[in-house]
Formats: structure tokens, sequence, C-alpha cells
């Protein structure tokens, strides 16, 4: 079944372009000439794969239907739809209040067909992958336990593809925490949990646009509000697999700070769980040793200090210290994104 996308506009013209583009790419398209028409449609009928939302529409613009069907959606229990909304305008009031709302992306118009059909596409398929790891751990058993490993990497990589300046990011922290369990005196069981926590990480930032993950430029403070959200949302994403809950822990509190004033809950020392303060060192340690849109990999002895200076106030003092031996185990710099 081709994947399916609601555009809603009051432009005829639009509508027809959009339809015309995609449809070209093998997705179904349905048209909407407003948010009552859309609304009125999904309170009886099933949802699509992504909705395209014009912003500037007569009686009920973009934001006020984005909202309306979010209410609904929670109401209901519905699962919700990724939005993108359409706008001819450059305002960046306007595009920060919509990456406020919840919004996936922003596409400009006139339309660019590749750009279109891109982040279309890049927007269903991250969508899917989500769907897909549901799905996968509600029919886990232990006899797939490998089938689920396979679809939390997928996961995995397809949130470092988010990131234009990173590659590998979620699996290497996920080899670092695996390293530092065991040094720690993790069990073999442990040491597993630990690298699925640490895979997962990062997998709220599927829920934030690319535009701020990749904006080489200063981020706004609504932007950097919405990169702050992502362990809110991974715990989210995490919280319902029952058979290993402590995927959430480790998407939540891994930016939390050991001496406090880290987020989203400013915990401070070990209130912090344990597996979060160590996926927290091989997190940092990793951002530093990798490349960055405004920045290069820094240099193996930078990192060290930056982590001597992080024991006790950024990091648990023992899973920091472990972290310290490897790097001293380590003296061609061969731990790092190659």
């Amino acid at each position: 079944m081709s994947d399916w996308v609601f555009v809603v506009d009051d432009d005829s013209a639009n509508l027809k372009m959009a339809g015309h583009i995609l449809s070209k790419a093998g997705i179904r398209v349905t048209a909407f000439r407003s948010g009552k028409a859309l609304l009125e449609h999904l309170a009886d009928n099933q949802a699509p794969d992504l909705i395209l939302l014009d912003i500037l529409m007569p009686d009920m613009d973009g934001f006020e239907t984005l909202k309306k069907l979010r209410d609904y959606d929670q109401r209901n229990g519905r699962k919700t739809v990724p939005i993108i909304f359409l706008t001819a305008s450059e305002d960046q009031e306007t595009e920060t209040r919509g990456l406020a709302m919840g919004a996936m992306d922003f596409i400009k118009k006139p339309f660019v067909p590749e750009v279109l059909t891109l982040r279309v596409r890049h927007t269903i398929d991250l969508s899917h992958l989500q769907d897909d790891l549901e799905h996968e751990v509600d029919e886990m058993t232990r006899e797939n336990k490998q089938l689920f490993l396979h679809v939390v990497q997928s996961l995995a990589d397809a949130i470092d593809a988010k990131d234009t300046y990173t590659n590998g990011h979620s699996g290497r922290v996920a080899k670092y925490a695996q390293e530092i369990g065991r040094r720690y005196g993790y069990s073999e069981k442990q040491q597993a949990d630990i690298y699925m926590i640490a895979l997962l990480h990062d997998v709220g930032k599927i829920g934030v646009p690319d535009a701020v993950i990749n904006k080489p430029a200063r981020l706004t403070e609504i932007e950097f509000e919405l990169i702050k959200n992502h362990p809110v949302m991974g715990a989210r994403i995490l919280k319902n697999i029952k058979e290993m809950p402590k995927l959430a822990v480790g998407a939540r509190w891994h930016h939390e700070r050991y001496g406090g004033n880290g987020y989203p809950d400013g915990l401070v020392g070990e209130d912090i769980p344990e597996e979060a303060r160590l996926v927290a060192v091989a997190d940092a340690y990793d951002a530093m040793s990798s490349r960055r849109s405004y920045r290069d990999i820094l240099p193996q002895e930078r990192v060290r200090e930056e982590i001597v200076n992080g024991i006790g106030t950024q990091f648990d003092p023992a899973f920091a210290k472990i972290m310290l031996e490897m790097m001293d185990e380590d003296p061609e710099y061969t731990m790092r994104e190659q």
C-alpha cells in the first residue's frame, strides 16, 4: 500500500500542484480546501501517514486547525499524525510558532518538486520506523529479541540520519556505555540492557525538525527549547515498552547533571537514575569526539580536560573516571568518529 498524504490548502492551484508532484512520486494524495473539511473527514475516517497543512486560510487557519486536531487525538486516544506546514511567508515568528506547536517541518511555496517529495518521504519514513518499533515490541517474545535489536538499531540509524553532521552517534554511545558498564562490574545482562538504553537515548529527536537539528547558526530560544524537549519526547515514545522500562529512563534523564542544573527535571546526584548517569558520560564523550555543524572533532587532550572538569558537577565521578581510564588506554585516539 502506498503512503497516503492529506493536503489542506484553500488555493486550488496549490492543491493541484502538490497532488501532481506527490502522485508522480507514487504517493496517494487527498485534497481538502479548509481545516474544517479536514477535521470533519478525520472524525469518521482513517487518518493518513502525513498532513501538509497551509497556514493562511480563511475561517480557520493552520494553527487553529492543528490545535483542534491534537485536542481531538488526545480526547479519543488516537495516534497523532505528523504535520508539515505549508507557507509562502518568510516570517521567522510564524515558523517559530509552528515548530512550538509540534509541526515536524515547514515547506515553502511555491513548491520545489524535489524538496517537497524528499521532505514528505523523510517524515513518513521516520513515523513508520517509530510505528514499527512499537509493533515489534508488542510482538516481542524471548525467541525474537534479536529481531527487536535489529529494529532498535534501524531506529537509532534513522535518528542519527536526521543530523547531517554526525554519523553513528547512537551506536558509538551504546558501545562506550556498555564498556563503562563492564568495567563498573555490570553482569552480561546489565551490559546488554545498558547498550539498548544508550542506543535509544536520543529517540526523542525524531520529533525535532531537521531544520533545527542541522542549523549551523545560533539557535533561537524557542529552537533551543525544542531541542531540550527531546528527552521528554523520547521517554514518552519508550515508556510503554514494558519489557524494558529502563529504556525510557535513559531517554528522559541523560541530560541531567550530577551537580544539578540539568534538564528536563533538574535532578541532582544519585536522584538521577544510574543508567542515565552512565549514558550521560558516554554521550558527552562522543559529542566532543565527533564532528558538529559548528566545529570539528576536539583534540583528545581537550576532551580529557572537559571530563576531568566535569567530575562531580556534570558527571557521576565513578563513571567519569572509568571513561578517563578508557581514554588513557587509547593513545592513538581511535575511540572517536572516523
